[in-house]
């Protein structure tokens, strides 16, 4: 009877060491290096801790953990209409990391949520803002004007945006084709243009021979002999002979 006793008084004892291990086990906080905790004691913010090892006061203190690694976040596809009213559906992708982890927690409700439809608010309005031909062909330019007008917006919040990418342009069909035909009719003038250039350049290449046989009566006649030549060699059955005009001229001069 007297060890039962003795262990019923034993059992607050355990009961209370329990309570405290406990208690000292919720009041150890580690983080690792890529996190930091915004406290709050009593419902006002009492600093950021981390990365390492600390302690909160249990049922006092709250603690909230905050990423800073860089987060990569897809913009759903938006529809948007150009400056020339065309319809096409974009998507994106936003690169960021919290700078500022009592920011992010304090003057924002939620950080994430925030800075996605920011993008895509964003997105629209500046694509809004530019014709077709410009957004397919001037893409670096547009991603450096949304990072810089994401990253103005975002900075209260303590996000920072590194990079913004337009990932996917979605043209309507008949909108391709008319791209299509564009593109061929392009490459038609270009070959036109080179076409005609060549001639040109041949043309003045002949204007020079032609100069330079004229000086020299005799050279005509090598090409003449050359020309016979090369004939020769194909194999021809038929061979056309041209006569120099000076012999029939010759005759003509007898007749007369």
């Amino acid at each position: 009877m007297d060890s039962i006793f003795n262990y019923f008084n034993y059992v607050p004892v355990i009961f209370i060491v329990v309570v405290a291990l406990m208690v000292a086990a919720s009041a150890v906080r580690i983080l690792p290096e890529y996190e930091r905790g915004v406290l709050f004691r009593l419902g006002r913010y009492a600093g950021t801790r981390g990365p390492g090892l600390f302690f909160i006061i249990p049922g006092v203190d709250k603690l909230i953990r905050v990423s800073l690694r860089t987060v990569v976040m897809d913009v759903p596809p938006q529809d948007v209409i150009t400056h020339d009213n065309v319809t096409v559906k974009v998507s994106a992708v936003i690169y960021f990391r919290v700078m500022e982890p009592e920011k992010a927690i304090i003057d924002v409700e939620n950080f994430l949520y925030a800075t996605s439809q920011l993008s895509q608010t964003t997105l629209r309005s500046v694509l809004g803002q530019v014709e077709l031909d410009e957004l397919l062909a001037n893409r670096e330019k547009i991603n450096r004007e949304l990072q810089e007008i994401l990253d103005r917006h975002a900075g209260p919040w303590g996000v920072k945006v590194s990079n913004v990418e337009v990932k996917n342009i979605d043209l309507p069909q008949e909108m391709m084709r008319a791209i299509a035909k564009q593109a061929e009719a392009e490459r038609e003038r270009r070959a036109k243009i080179i076409h005609a250039e060549g001639e040109l350049q041949a043309s003045e290449k002949l204007a020079k021979a032609a100069t330079v046989l004229a000086q020299e009566p005799m050279s005509l006649q090598l090409r003449f002999l050359q020309t016979l030549t090369e004939i020769g060699a194909e194999k021809n059955s038929t061979i056309v002979f041209p006569v120099p005009i000076d012999i029939i001229k010759m005759f003509l001069d007898k007749k007369n």
